[in-house]
């Protein structure tokens, strides 16, 4: 989290946390399927050290502070977040041209919203980014729907959303839904116009490096970083690397 008391916006119908630095350029953090605000921890502000860059940093609807859900997530579900309501939120903060910074799910969002949006982003970062749905990724899925019902895992969430059940069955049930089995995002991946990084750790228990492997041959200004030692949250488990590779990469930009 940022040095800074949460506040809240109407985005599109739902009363969202956020939190935010003002400067140019701005990195918006996307934080993942079972994130939020909170759970980034201290690591949207070491970026911001390190970068000297402005952040928000924000819950989605169904996270965090934010509004709880009150009916399951579409397939669509990342879509509309890329595509509406992104744009309506900073579009309210006034923020242009920013860098996406996006965390597995979250990660799938900032693709999205770079090559479908039709709005200028400066550039990507995509940490363990889903771009196609894996067999392999499901397993794990379904392993943590057993998790959450049989440990701890419900009173761990509870300290990072007020609705804890409402943030693990938005993601989980959505992902198991088998609709979702077709769900595919590599149509953008071309219209990407801006630089992108891309990385994902080897021991990923979420997505194998195929999801990096296709954003790489579709996407013309990609770079990419594979970790060793590290599992679906290179944030977490190789902070130091992704802080330091992802400030060249920023430093970089246009």
């Amino acid at each position: 989290m940022l040095a800074h008391e949460s506040k809240f916006l109407s985005v599109q119908g739902h009363r969202i946390e956020y939190q935010w630095i003002p400067g140019d350029p701005c990195i918006v953090f996307l934080h993942e399927g079972l994130g939020s605000l909170a759970l980034w921890k201290d690591f949207p502000a070491r970026v911001v050290q390190a970068t000297g860059c402005g952040a928000l940093v924000y819950s989605r609807y169904g996270y965090g502070q934010s509004d709880p859900l009150t009916e399951p997530r579409a397939v669509s579900f990342m879509h509309d977040e890329a595509l509406k309501t992104l744009p309506d939120l900073l579009d309210q903060l006034g923020i242009a041209r920013p860098i996406l910074f996006g965390h597995s799910d979250g990660g799938s969002i900032a693709l999205i919203h770079a090559g479908g949006s039709g709005r200028p982003v400066r550039g990507v970062i995509a940490m363990a980014p889903h771009v196609f749905v894996e067999e392999f990724g499901i397993r794990s899925i379904e392993a943590a729907k057993r998790t959450y019902a049989t440990t701890g895992l419900r009173d761990k969430l509870a300290r990072y959303h007020a609705d804890p059940d409402s943030a693990f069955r938005g993601w989980n049930d959505i992902w198991l839904h088998p609709d979702f089995r077709a769900w595919n995002i590599e149509a953008y991946l071309p219209r990407i116009a801006c630089p992108v990084l891309a990385i994902q750790g080897e021991d990923d228990e979420y997505g194998t490096m195929e999801q990096i492997d296709r954003i790489q041959c579709a996407i013309h200004q990609v770079e990419v970083l594979k970790l060793a030692r590290c599992g679906h949250s290179p944030h977490r488990d190789q902070a130091e690397a992704v802080i330091e590779r992802a400030s060249r990469f920023i430093a970089a930009l246009p």
